[in-house]
């Protein structure tokens, strides 16, 4: 059963399912959970899964204005949420994954405080890469593919981007109206979340200084890709631990038993025993 929460003085949405010690779920993309049921399903019986919905799109909120998203606005909610749903002196695990990966590594660096462990599973970070200014730009690209020719042909161009390969054929179609945009969370992410997140810039230095708590993590199907690299890249930047999830960008979608499995243990490696009560009644 979940246990559904808005705040709406706050603006906090999120569920709660399970027990066990805390565990926070970012969802990728716009920060809609669809899809992420199954995940959950194969988490409740060790954690307590908070899954929190940053925009509030699956709390009633699709298709309402969406104003330019900003990191840290996700990441002080997740630190917002922490609050409400942990129990005093205990500490929470944490998993985001795309966009959502940026925002949880903010969280780390920022108010480290009350996390136990952190995995980011390709965070398209890349401005910490060497050539991250030129993969910056593809990202703006993709954008403006998006604004000028509909969500079907800047997919394509993200497509081609994070195989690292020039895109083929024409980019072309139409884009959508305001009212169809708001409600498509795909859409949203391509208009409000992948270029401002994507140029954010992570304090690499404050990440050095949590890594024993950091797993960067990578989708074993996205070896050779861009964020492949930059998971690893900046694994060895902050001497944080990397490791290889089940298949690719959205693993947690295609093989959603693996690939939650693959994450419990990088989140409590075998032999652990996970600690905490969870949220209490």
């Amino acid at each position: 059963m979940t246990d559904r929460h808005t705040r709406l003085d706050t603006e906090l949405h999120y569920d709660v399912r399970g027990s066990g010690p805390v565990l926070l779920i970012v969802p990728g993309g716009a920060g809609h959970p669809m899809g992420l049921e199954p995940v959950v399903d194969t988490l409740v019986d060790r954690f307590t899964v908070v899954t929190y919905d940053p925009l509030g799109l699956a709390h009633g909120r699709l298709g309402e204005p969406v104003d330019e998203q900003r990191v840290e606005a996700w990441s002080d909610g997740a630190r917002r949420v922490l609050e409400e749903v942990l129990p005093e002196g205990e500490s929470a695990y944490v998993f985001g994954t795309s966009s959502s990966g940026i925002a949880v590594l903010d969280l780390l660096a920022r108010h480290p405080e009350r996390l136990r462990h952190v995995v980011a599973h390709e965070p398209p970070c890349v401005g910490v890469l060497p050539d991250g200014e030129r993969q910056r730009a593809m990202f703006r690209e993709v954008y403006d593919t998006y604004r000028a020719a509909g969500p079907q042909a800047a997919g394509a161009r993200l497509g081609a981007g994070m195989a690292e390969q020039e895109p083929t054929g024409p980019l072309d179609g139409q884009p959508l109206s305001r009212e169809a945009e708001l409600g498509n969370p795909m859409a949203i992410m391509l208009a409000h979340v992948l270029r401002p997140f994507t140029s954010y810039d992570l304090d690499v230095k404050a990440l050095s200084g949590s890594a024993a708590r950091l797993t960067l993590a990578a989708g074993a199907d996205s070896r050779g890709q861009l964020l492949y690299r930059t998971a690893e890249f900046l694994a060895d930047r902050t001497g944080s631990r990397f490791t290889e999830l089940p298949g690719g960008h959205i693993g947690a979608l295609d093989h959603p038993v693996a690939f939650a499995e693959g994450l419990a243990e990088s989140l409590v490696p075998s032999g652990d025993s996970p600690t905490g009560s969870g949220v209490s009644a």
